[in-house]
């Protein structure tokens, strides 16, 4: 199975957003932050790359 990695394009939507609230382990806020930092991108960039990327490669089984 090929890994797959996640590729840091430019932003991608432009449209309007809408704020919303998640709980994340604190683990995962800490290595957000740390990949943030590393790329110059904002978290909120982050996690939208990541959920982009979520979406586009996921398998729903049943």
């Amino acid at each position: 199975m090929e890994e797959k990695k996640l590729i840091i394009h430019p932003q991608k939507y432009t449209s309007e957003s809408k704020v919303i609230s998640m709980r994340i382990p604190i683990d995962m806020l800490v290595e957000i932050d740390r990949v943030s930092k590393e790329t110059g991108r904002t978290r909120n960039e982050i996690m939208q790359l990541c959920l982009e990327f979520a979406l586009q490669n996921m398998v729903i089984e049943e």
